[in-house]
């Protein structure tokens, strides 16, 4: 049976009356072109995104006698919630389409926070297609796309949650078919990095843009050649994120030298990630880094 499109979950299993139950994917940046720096502060990308199977689990319960809506999370690192993007979801879809409810939102957190695999943008995307579901809106992609972006630029990507050419800020998508996953290792140091604080440095080292090929990336993709694609990926950023923090450098080389073909940071970092098509050396080496004391995850691409 075909895989629902918005990642809700079974509606059999989890949604009542007043409340559901939805996945929020992570994902990968495969490849990063910086493109120019706007005069709004903003840059102009071209990136070559994949979803996961990776996944926060968010409830959404109606909460017709709170005068507020309350949003808690079980990761003890993530602070304010009450400012999170999740809330500014709720703000803005209450903005565009005018409901009255208040809500009690509670995420479970699996994707590592400030790690350039996109968690909050997916909780706020997951969010706005579960109020969607709940509350019966009538829209359109278009119209949440729009409303995405002004959450946040990787917000639109998670709406769609297919593999995608992703233009400018965020904001244009070209989805694209793949026949088959990886083995995605990701491999996180403990320190995180701000994404404002990279694109400044990037900027403040004035760094140059690599050749990567965006149309030689999806065709490996496609071909699902983790060797061809390791020879085409690359991320403008990591330049920039490498300088703030050198052990992303340094995990890079140690997942080549474990015998990784593709192998590159996500987003502004300072997550490593590996494809692969051996699921023998995927789980191999994830216990090992796991006992190195590294934020570790397993998990696939999704197609």
């Amino acid at each position: 049976m075909r895989r629902l499109s918005t990642n809700i979950l079974p509606v059999s299993m989890f949604f009542h009356r007043s409340s559901l139950v939805v996945r929020s994917c992570a994902k990968i940046n495969v490849s990063i072109k910086v493109i120019s720096s706007l005069s709004n502060g903003f840059h102009d990308l071209e990136m070559v995104n994949l979803p996961l199977d990776l996944h926060d689990v968010i409830s959404i319960s109606k909460a017709p006698y709170s005068v507020d809506t309350f949003v808690t999370c079980d990761d003890a690192s993530l602070d304010f919630p009450r400012h999170n993007l999740c809330t500014k979801a709720i703000e803005k879809m209450r903005e565009a389409f005018g409901f009255k409810e208040n809500f009690v939102v509670n995420i479970h957190k699996e994707i590592p926070f400030a790690a350039g695999l996109g968690g909050g943008s997916s909780n706020a995307a997951a969010v706005m297609k579960g109020l969607v579901n709940l509350l019966g809106i009538k829209t359109t992609p278009e119209i949440l796309s729009e409303i995405g972006l002004q959450i946040g630029a990787d917000v639109p990507f998670f709406l769609s949650m297919k593999p995608s050419i992703v233009r400018g800020i965020g904001e244009r998508l070209e989805p694209f078919e793949l026949s088959k996953s990886f083995y995605c290792l990701l491999v996180k140091p403990v320190t995180g990095l701000s994404t404002k604080k990279v694109f400044e440095t990037y900027d403040e080292l004035k760094c140059q843009p690599l050749t990567t090929d965006t149309a030689k990336v999806v065709e490996a993709l496609k071909q699902g050649d983790d060797a061809a694609l390791g020879k085409a990926i690359g991320n403008d950023l990591m330049a920039a994120s490498i300088n703030l923090l050198p052990e992303i450098d340094e995990i890079i080389e140690f997942l080549r030298f474990d015998g990784f073909k593709a192998v590159s940071m996500s987003g502004s970092g300072s997550t490593v990630f590996a494809l692969t098509n051996d699921q023998r050396l995927a789980k191999e080496s994830y216990r090992k880094y796991d006992e190195l004391g590294y934020v570790t995850r397993l998990t696939k691409t999704l197609v």
